[in-house]
């Protein structure tokens, strides 16, 4: 019998452990902290082996195959041992692909995957389409595999679950964007960070699709200096892509082999450029699976907003207050500030990533009138925006943060939360953060 062993047992965690044993491997899950109780009765309940608190070297190295969760580094001794002794350690991507003859529809980036993600599993399904929606959001993919039958999986895929793969495939890939995030992840080298997130090209075959925001010009050279097998289709603002998708005149413009049509997006619900290059993507992938375009056109009518994303909160006494805690790395802010009308105070700050705010001073030397920093350490957000910013306030409670951003906002203005950084000093994740911001909103 096949030993597995499954690094943590979160989402992805205990959803390998659930396929695994359906599928006749052994299964162990060990995880260096505590395991939740309902997680536990799950295993116990399917009978799955399982260790919290600790890494046991000479059980784990006994596997014949590791699935680690994405969110433990190479760095740690429990995955040098791994390394040393050569044991294949596979993405949970890659292991729960092995099972499902559904077709699968990838999409990775820096940022905007979700929302694509969110959007094109909308589209599917409205269109009558048997799909689930997993990986990165959600359900683990693995989890889906054990318990549903699908048609079709939309999976958001981080560049974590990338690492791993060995000869995953999806039916069609989207590639959003890459913007630097995770550095610190990656040894502080973009070229490494790119390179995990063009992996999900890697494996694709001739009859496969590889969809690309040309827009984003390392992206577009990082297609270029490719090898990819796939058919090649960009996106973007450029109307001379051809084959491929622009957008002008309020119209989605598809030229392909498979198609050539225009839909309109005059009732798209979400406003800004980056989210117009979400629907380009979305509706593309729709079209190469024969989705009507007024199927198309009506749910891009009836698809609604993310929560944490841009997500507008309250109007009280004239200013606007709105959530952006997903946005976790400088592009995601970018896109933010970009989309800021009047003056705004600025709530930012967190576990920097390695970022370089070089890009953002422009945009706040335009919109942002004071700068509220939320974070255990701001040394390196005071040393960026002083030079552009006369005021910059330390908080380290969203309580206090909401209190001084309302008395140094005046009628008209917006208080937004856009971090660009994770939340792991002061929240338990983005979705925390966003929801104390909310909850500190609505106690004004």
């Amino acid at each position: 019998m096949k030993k597995i062993v499954v690094l943590g047992a979160g989402e992805s965690g205990k959803g390998t452990a659930l396929l695994a044993k359906k599928q006749g491997y052994s299964v162990f899950v060990s995880d260096s902290g505590p395991i939740d109780s309902q997680i536990k009765q799950l295993f116990e309940k399917h009978q799955i082996e399982w260790e919290e608190n600790q890494h046991s070297l000479n059980r784990i190295l006994g596997a014949n195959l590791i699935m680690k969760s994405p969110g433990i580094p190479e760095r740690v001794e429990v995955m040098r041992e791994i390394r040393k002794a050569g044991i294949q350690v596979q993405s949970e991507i890659e292991f729960a692909s092995q099972y499902t003859s559904a077709k699968i529809i990838g999409i990775t980036g820096s940022n905007g995957k979700t929302t694509t993600t969110l959007l094109i599993h909308h589209l599917l399904k409205e269109s009558g389409l048997n799909v689930g929606l997993a990986g990165n959001i959600g359900k683990s993919f693995a989890q889906l595999v054990a318990e549903e039958e699908y048609q079709l999986f939309v999976l958001e895929i981080s560049s974590f679950q990338l690492d791993d793969i060995h000869s995953f495939a999806p039916e069609i890939g989207v590639i959003t964007n890459i913007t630097p995030d995770h550095l610190d992840r990656y040894n502080d080298d973009f070229s490494t960070y790119i390179a995990s997130k063009m992996r999900i090209t890697s494996f694709q075959k001739k009859n496969q699709f590889l969809l690309f925001n040309s827009d984003d010009p390392v992206l577009d050279n990082a297609i270029k200096e490719s090898q990819t097998n796939a058919q090649k289709i960009p996106f973007g603002f450029d109307q001379n892509k051809i084959p491929g998708v622009h957008y002008s005149d309020k119209k989605i413009h598809i030229h392909t082999n498979k198609s050539n049509d225009m839909i309109s997006t005059s009732q798209f619900s979400l406003q800004g450029r980056h989210n117009l290059l979400n629907a380009m993507a979305a509706v593309s992938v729709a079209r190469l699976l024969d989705v009507s375009k007024d199927s198309i056109r009506e749910s891009l009518f009836s698809f609604t907003s993310i929560p944490h994303r841009l997500e507008k909160v309250l109007k009280i006494q004239h200013i606007t207050y709105i959530n952006d805690s997903k946005a976790t790395n400088v592009n995601a802010t970018f896109y933010a500030l970009e989309s800021m009308e009047g003056q705004t105070v600025w709530i930012v700050g967190g576990v920097d990533k390695g970022n370089d705010y070089d890009c953002l001073l422009p945009l706040v030397r335009e919109k942002v009138k004071a700068i509220v920093c939320l974070g255990l350490d701001n040394e390196k957000l005071i040393e960026s925006f002083s030079p552009v910013v006369d005021l910059m306030v330390e908080t380290t409670s969203m309580k206090e943060a909401v209190s001084i951003a309302r008395d140094l906002a005046d009628k008209k203005d917006t208080v937004l939360l856009s971090p660009a950084c994770s939340s792991f000093d002061l929240f338990d994740n983005y979705e925390d953060r966003g929801n104390q911001f909310k909850e500190a909103v609505k106690n004004l």
